[in-house]
């Protein structure tokens, strides 16, 4: 729930596997991931499944590695794995800049010096997969936009963009972001 409490996303049920002290398989987690925030002014609601912070992973913890405060990007050599339930526009508040929306995101400025077409527009020092799971979706690019359905795959390479929800239901994406060196100077 947002601040205010006005706002739910959907939940997520995440089942996380590891191993006991004699290296056998086991579950460590097993239940609604709990890392879920609402941004204001958009609604647009983003819970974190997992993140790592290098290239190749630690994995020797049983710690729960979503239980962080994170932004959008992932650190230059590791991932984000999160989920994020666009809601429709129409029902927003509505009234956010470019700039708040960046600084809520904690991305860049992306593309060009001209004004954003969406507030939403950035950019990310990742490569990103995203599989739209439910709804449907816009995604906004410089002077372009393809329409998304739920079981479309997208593979975004640090490019500028955003998201519109134009439709009457919510659309949730399963995003997985790896660091990478950014294709601006």
């Amino acid at each position: 729930m947002d601040s205010e409490g006005s706002t739910m996303t959907k939940t997520v049920r995440r089942v996380v596997t590891g191993h006991d002290d004699d290296g056998k398989a086991i579950v460590l987690m097993d239940g609604v991931a709990e890392n879920i925030k609402i941004r204001s002014g958009t609604g647009i609601g983003s819970t974190l499944l997992w993140m790592t912070d290098e290239t190749p992973s630690d994995m020797t913890s049983n710690a729960d590695a979503a239980e962080r405060e994170t932004a959008v990007p992932p650190p230059i050599n590791g991932s984000i794995f999160r989920t994020v339930e666009f809601p429709p526009e129409k029902n927003a508040e509505g009234g956010l800049s470019n700039d708040e929306v960046r600084a809520q995101m904690g991305v860049e400025r992306g593309g060009s010096e001209k004004p954003a077409r969406h507030p939403g527009m950035h950019r990310t020092a990742s490569i990103d997969y995203a599989v739209i799971m439910a709804g449907e979706i816009d995604m906004l690019m410089d002077d372009s936009e393809v329409h998304l359905v739920a079981g479309d795959v997208v593979v975004q390479m640090g490019t500028n963009h955003a998201w519109a929800n134009r439709g009457d239901e919510p659309c949730q994406i399963a995003f997985i972001l790896i660091g990478a060196n950014p294709p601006w100077k």
